[in-house]
């Protein structure tokens, strides 16, 4: 079921967002603001609908708390983390010219990302503009426990890597390999898919919202092929000695027994 207002304010949300996040950039000349303000987004997206929508309260409340919790985490987390503007926006401010990137970072970085969030956030916004059923079922219960499994599973490797990096010069070690990572390459982006595929889950219940799994497809997609699991690989598969060896016996994405 769509709700145009909702969707179109949905949208104005996370427009918003990523348009203070871009003064804040200009500010700072760092355009990786952008990566810190990505969770509030979703944030924005998911209480936006919730107040405007007239779908089921129990169910929408649901999704904007997790989803509350999920997107506070990960721009917290990001922030702590941050050291510096990402090497991506540093080649393009050097390509375009600091005033020139100055403009177009806010189409092609800022509010690109909150489109992209919009797109993924679907089940959100059918979730809270579809009233039945009136109640929570079983596949919304499983859908919140899938959803928390994949918070907990993304904010426990990125504990792991921030404690792995912060120790790495005693240890010696140049790969992380322990905890969630000696099953995953990415385990913290296996867990935002999973929590991504919950939401959709809690949203099915109302049985319009069968197609807004373009949403954790767009998101597993991102985090495979485009920002994710490639780009990081790109960087640091030359840069790290044995990465390689680590790749040949390590699951990329989906957590597995590392090969012998």
């Amino acid at each position: 079921m769509l709700d145009l207002d909702v969707q179109l304010l949905s949208l104005a949300a996370a427009a918003a967002v990523m348009a203070a996040a871009w003064l804040v950039s200009l500010a700072l000349q760092d355009a990786s603001v952008a990566d810190i303000a990505w969770g509030l987004t979703f944030v924005a997206i998911a209480w936006t609908a919730h107040l405007v929508g007239d779908g089921a309260a129990d169910r929408s409340l649901l999704i904007a708390v997790l989803v509350t919790v999920w997107g506070l985490r990960l721009s917290v987390y990001i922030w702590w983390r941050h050291d510096g503007e990402d090497k991506r926006y540093v080649a393009m401010r050097n390509r375009q010219g600091a005033g020139s990137f100055a403009i177009r970072s806010l189409f092609t970085v800022f509010l690109l990302q909150s489109a992209i969030a919009w797109v993924v956030s679907a089940p959100v916004q059918v979730a809270a503009t579809d009233p039945t059923p009136s109640t929570l079922g079983a596949l919304a219960l499983i859908g919140a426990a899938v959803t928390l499994f994949g918070i907990a599973f993304e904010g426990i490797a990125d504990l792991q890597l921030s404690r792995f990096l912060a120790d790495r010069d005693e240890s010696g070690k140049s790969v992380m390999d322990e905890g969630l990572w000696r099953y995953s390459r990415h385990p913290n982006y296996f867990g935002n898919a999973t929590l991504w595929f919950g939401i959709w889950l809690i949203a099915l219940q109302t049985g319009s919202a069968w197609w807004t799994v373009i949403g954790p497809i767009v998101m597993t997609f991102f985090l495979l092929k485009v920002s994710g699991v490639a780009l990081t690989e790109r960087n640091v598969r030359a840069s790290r000695p044995g990465y390689v060896d680590y790749i040949e016996r390590t699951s990329a994405f989906v957590p597995l027994p590392p090969k012998r």
